[in-house]
């Protein structure tokens, strides 16, 4: 009779590991695998199940310990987009990060989003259009 075949976790913070994480880059590393690149307030708004940090300098230090480490670096700063604040940051476990690849990305979901975006002029416009329109089919109705 065969059981449940078991596994072991051993990518990091493990004694068969070479990666050993305190609990701050730890919950980065988490996080960065989880959701993708984010800000350093992202980092510290989505981390309080794994680490609290307590403001977003803390998380930027805890940051350059992944970008300053010996051998290779596992975080990279991103470029800072246009309308925020901060620059992304994202991990390096599959492998480097094109920045042009990464930059005209961002652009053009940029763009797709700002032309999705609807003035309340228009959106005033269609709703007087569509009431005018109701109301005709109403008087439509009632003909018959």
């Amino acid at each position: 009779k065969r059981g449940v075949e078991k596994y072991t976790h051993r990518f990091c913070n493990t004694r068969f590991s070479e990666l050993q994480f305190d609990s701050a880059q730890y919950a980065i590393i988490c996080l960065l695998l989880l959701r993708g690149p984010q800000t350093p307030g992202e980092l510290r708004t989505r981390s309080s199940r794994l680490h609290v940090f307590d403001d977003n300098d803390a998380v930027v230090q805890a940051l350059n310990g992944l970008i300053e480490r010996e051998g290779d670096a596992l975080v990279i700063e991103l470029p800072r987009t246009p309308g925020r604040k901060d620059p992304e940051y994202t991990h390096l476990f599959s492998g480097p990060v094109d920045i042009e690849a990464y930059q005209s990305k961002v652009q053009a979901h940029k763009t797709s989003r700002s032309s999705d975006r609807i003035s309340m002029s228009e959106l005033a416009q269609r709703v007087t259009d569509l009431e005018t329109e109701l109301a005709e089919l109403k008087e439509l109705l009632s003909k018959d």
